[in-house]
């Protein structure tokens, strides 16, 4: 393998521990709103380079969770309990939508790869991996946003995912919700795998609604 191949992938994979670090510190309030994050106190703190947390803040900074300013550099953004609220809610019916589309929609080969990555999680629950659970369970929904065969509504989900994905993945540290969020998603496929759109959409709503919940008990600290 290409040598700068490797050494840009271990960067990738540093940049996202580090935005995955920002982002608990973020929801837990210990980077408050209006706090200004300098790259190189970041660097000096995660024990790396200024490349991989650049690309940590650009990141955080396309999901809403800072603000580039000019002069002021990277800033904390300034969300409240209620406007996150109100995505989780509206991301609740877009999903809910996309469930119920893709029991219909979904050809058996669709559910079977979605079948599979619902049995991968089993060991990272198991084990408590936040972060690897995190990455299979977008690949689960994402699953469901391609199996409604809707080009533009999976465009929209998805869009409005990477607004929440930070929030999405810190709920998963609340008490045993990341029990809660694989059992929730093994009754959505069961439903899936029934032709039960009905069914699907309101096990999805009531599945996004419950990691809102949770993530209002992180914040507070529950």
């Amino acid at each position: 393998m290409d040598a700068g191949a490797v050494e840009g992938g271990e960067r990738g994979l540093l940049s996202e521990r580090i935005r995955n670090a920002l982002t608990d510190a973020i929801a837990s309030g210990e980077f408050a709103a209006g706090t200004v994050l300098d790259e190189q106190l970041l660097a000096d703190r995660y024990g790396a380079s200024r490349t991989p947390v650049r690309e940590a803040l650009r990141q955080l900074a396309a999901s809403g969770l800072v603000e580039i300013r000019p002069r002021r550099g990277v800033v904390v953004a300034r969300l409240t309990p209620q406007r996150i609220g109100d995505m989780f809610e509206a991301s609740a019916e877009i999903e809910a939508l996309c469930a119920r589309l893709a029991a219909y929609r979904m050809t058996p080969l669709e559910r079977g790869a979605l079948m599979d990555l619902h049995g991968e999680t089993a060991g990272m629950v198991a084990a408590g991996d936040v972060d690897a659970y995190d990455r299979l369970n977008r690949a689960f929904h994402e699953a469901l946003y391609a199996g409604t065969h809707n080009a533009f509504l999976a465009e929209q989900a998805l869009a409005v995912r990477e607004r929440l994905a930070a929030f999405r993945r810190t709920q998963l540290r609340q008490g045993d919700r990341i029990h809660r969020s694989r059992d929730e998603h093994g009754d959505i496929l069961a439903a899936l795998c029934e032709g039960d759109g009905e069914t699907a959409g309101r096990r999805m709503r009531a599945h996004m609604l419950r990691a809102a919940a949770a993530l209002n008990r992180y914040i507070a600290g529950e």
